[in-house]
């Protein structure tokens, strides 16, 4: 039967075919519209490891002096989730969680061997030995320091599988010296391809939170020695910034995983501890901690902004307006066959039937309005390619976006199709033959 109704949908679009390309066309425009915005929104709003993100915290105290109140709703979001060095390696080296990693972005040069090659800038991270263990890089080649290398401020050095393959045509590097900051550094490992978008652990002092990934990651102690300036620190304090480990200053987060999503109530009693204990001391004035999840502190951050969320609720709106024409569009029709559906139900045909034969006209028009609008979504995604923005170029359409294309077009098409099919099962057939 359903043959019988996609050969009598053939027909009818064959008769029309002006108005069929005019549904077409208006599905194809609120379509691609509305899924060229929600790709982008899917690529700013994603889950950056969603296998890892329920156990990933970054813990947030209050180092402002007494005099500074404390905002209503809990820490400025242009503070992001920064600690001074002091508190963060304290909280590091307490180990009350599974593993914890301490970061800081910094601007690296790199120096390649090559005869002839200039240096260029890239991006880098200063840590400690559980960040890749915690994120789950993964390595090609080789693998991280250890805690001996962090203490013994060891020069070393993981790079990404650009830099290798930019530099070192993506063979086992592992071993190679490698200059940075006019520093030679032992290359330990070598990473497969990984950036998590966003960059997470590195979003407060306006960093790229969108982009390949960095390119080297460094000890902390071992940077910091050879003098490497994190991407920048905020104090609250007048104090000598050369020397930021003791200056009253933040500029590093810490990171901490948990077994079971359940230790991070543990975790925030033992963080309110030590500020109480760091309060009884003079160091810390205001007993306020925070402790948020991965994805509760990208939302804190606002990484996807208010106007992308409101500029993809327009262009649904604009799907909406799109479906109600096609509504117009498909009763226009139903009321010009109305003696041909008046003839099928004298012949015999029963109202389900005539509305399952427009129902199916309507899927028909929106797997064409689908392929088109996949198409104007394409454009849209070319165009948003060539703009400015750091994500800009990562706007490509994935298999699950393309799919989520023609299960909209469906579903808006079916929609659209639902009053026509009713109408057209209403039409009484005597009226309509004693007009033919």
């Amino acid at each position: 039967m359903f043959f019988y109704y996609l050969q009598l949908a053939v027909r009818s679009f064959r008769r029309n075919r002006a108005l069929t390309a005019l549904m077409v066309l208006t599905l194809g425009l609120g379509i691609g519209a509305s899924i060229t915005m929600l790709t982008v929104l899917k690529l700013l709003s994603g889950d950056p490891l969603p296998t890892r993100s329920a156990r990933l915290f970054t813990p947030v105290v209050n180092p402002w002096p007494a005099e500074n109140a404390t905002p209503a709703d809990g820490m400025p979001r242009w503070w992001g989730n920064l600690m001074s060095y002091t508190d963060a390696m304290s909280l590091l080296h307490a180990h009350k969680a599974r593993r914890q990693a301490v970061t800081a972005s910094t601007k690296a040069k790199i120096d390649p061997t090559q005869p002839g090659a200039h240096s260029f800038y890239g991006q880098g991270v200063m840590t400690t030995p559980e960040f890749f263990a915690m994120f789950g890089a993964p390595f090609a080649y080789g693998g991280g320091w250890s805690t001996q290398d962090a203490e013994n401020q060891a020069r070393v050095v993981v790079i990404s599988s650009a830099l290798n393959d930019r530099l070192f045509g993506g063979g086992n590097s592992v071993g190679k010296m490698l200059r940075v900051n006019d520093h030679d550094y032992r290359i330990l490992g070598v990473l497969k391809p990984w950036a998590p978008q966003p960059r997470f652990y590195a979003l407060t002092f306006g960093e790229d939170a969108y982009g390949d990934g960095d390119a080297v990651y460094l000890p902390l102690q071992s940077a910091r020695a050879d003098g490497m300036k994190p991407a920048g620190y905020s104090c609250w304090a007048p104090g000598n910034v050369a020397h930021l480990e003791t200056a009253p200053c933040a500029w590093v987060n810490l990171w901490v995983e948990f077994a079971q999503v359940s230790g991070a109530r543990a975790y925030k009693r033992f963080l309110s501890h030590y500020v109480q204990q760091q309060i009884a001391l003079g160091r810390l004035h205001h007993p306020e901690v925070w402790l948020f999840s991965l994805t509760g502190f990208l939302d804190r951050q606002k990484v996807v902004p208010d106007d992308l969320r409101l500029q993809t609720n327009l262009a649904f709106g604009f799907l909406l307006i799109c479906i109600v024409n096609t509504v117009g569009l498909l009763l226009a029709k139903c009321l010009w066959r109305s003696r041909e559906i008046g003839v099928r139900r004298a012949m015999g045909a029963i109202r389900r039937t005539i509305f399952a034969q427009y129902m199916v006209e309507s899927a028909i028009v929106g797997i064409a309005g689908g392929v088109l609008g996949l198409a104007f979504a394409e454009f849209g995604l070319l165009v948003i390619r060539h703009q400015p923005a750091p994500y800009a170029h990562l706007a490509y359409l994935d298999l699950p976006m393309f799919a989520a294309t023609f299960a909209v077009a469906l579903v808006a098409s079916l929609i659209a199709g639902l009053l026509p099919a009713w109408r057209a099962c209403a039409v009484v057939p005597a009226p309509q033959l004693k007009s033919v």
